[in-house]
């Protein structure tokens, strides 16, 4: 009879992003979480086809908790919602950096890394796009979107950001 794991794919998301942060991304496989879990390799591919599946799916849930975070943020609230925003992008930033500082990662998702980041400044720029003015408000919500992702990576100050940001945003 074959052994029932509960939540299976949400404990192999957090054994990968266990091995990611200890062993770097070469060192995280299919058969390196399939262990540590305790079940077959086959296990693990029926619930990802690859290990950068596994990994992006890693990357992918982490951030969508943060887009919740975010989308509790007050919109009414320009400094308290581009705070939020930007906190957010530093702690997903420092969450994963072994994973975005890692040589073998970087070369598997330059290709698509363009896209990503355009999703990314996209998701960020509809938080943004109620606080502009002016004749080309989407244009400034991307602006100001880029800015938070860049600077947040950065690591600069808020309270430096800030202030370019709500003139921007006049």
């Amino acid at each position: 009879m074959p052994k029932i794991i509960k939540n299976i794919r949400k404990q192999l998301l957090a054994e990968a992003k266990k091995q990611i942060a200890q062993c770097g991304y070469s060192d995280t496989t299919i058969r390196s979480v399939a262990s540590a879990c305790g079940v077959g390799v086959g296990t693990v591919y029926n619930y990802f086809p690859s290990q950068e599946m596994l990994v992006a799916t890693s990357v992918y849930e982490d951030w969508k908790n943060y887009l919740s975070d975010i989308e509790k943020l007050p919109t009414d609230e320009p400094y308290t919602l581009l705070q939020g925003i930007y906190q957010s992008l530093q702690k997903f930033a420092k969450e994963n950096q072994t994973l975005f500082s890692d040589a073998d990662a970087a070369k598997l998702v330059s290709v698509s890394s363009v896209d990503h980041h355009k999703m990314l400044r996209d998701q960020i720029a509809s938080f943004v796009l109620p606080l502009c003015e002016g004749a080309s408000p989407h244009f400034t919500a991307e602006f100001t979107a880029e800015a938070l992702i860049r600077w947040s990576m950065e690591n600069a100050a808020f309270e430096t950001v800030y202030p370019l940001l709500a003139k921007v945003l006049q």
